[in-house]
């Protein structure tokens, strides 16, 4: 099951340059990259819908959603901060550079985010291999940026 979720999400990883490639380009269609932004939410929205009334997936009463701590409503913040980002940054740094740029600030606060055990994550300490390979990964954004 691990190997299958460490492909997914190499997967899922992939297709990542692709949707800002595409969102970049709807900015283009839409005049603003907010405009780009909210659409890709709205077909996202549409999307995830269909596929929970195809299988069936009965709707969390509001009970049980009133007992999430507020904090795990931010998700969606952080997913609109990533797409805007991606819309805006995209077309000018290409899509290498961001991918990189992306991946090593993700890498980096999940190695604190791991340390602490934030947000239901399980604690795994900061250790030199993790920081050693943080620090091979802002190499390659430096590496990447230089041959742009």
């Amino acid at each position: 099951m691990r190997a299958l979720l460490i492909a997914l999400a190499v997967g899922v990883g992939m297709i990542l340059p692709l949707q800002s490639g595409i969102n970049a380009e709807l900015r283009r269609h839409t005049g603003h990259p907010l405009w780009a932004a909210v659409t890709n939410f709205g077909v996202g929205l549409f999307v995830l819908s269909v596929v929970v009334a195809v299988m069936g997936i009965p709707m969390p009463s509001l009970e049980r959603m009133g007992q999430a701590p507020l904090w795990s409503y931010l998700g969606g913040i952080c997913g609109a901060s990533l797409v805007l980002t991606a819309v805006i940054a995209a077309p000018k740094l290409g899509a290498a550079l961001l991918v990189a740029c992306l991946v090593a600030g993700q890498l980096g606060s999940s190695v604190v985010i791991d340390h602490f055990g934030w947000v239901g994550y399980s604690v795994r300490p900061i250790s030199g291999g993790r920081i050693l390979g943080l620090l091979l990964l802002v190499v390659g954004v430096v590496l990447i940026e230089r041959s742009s």
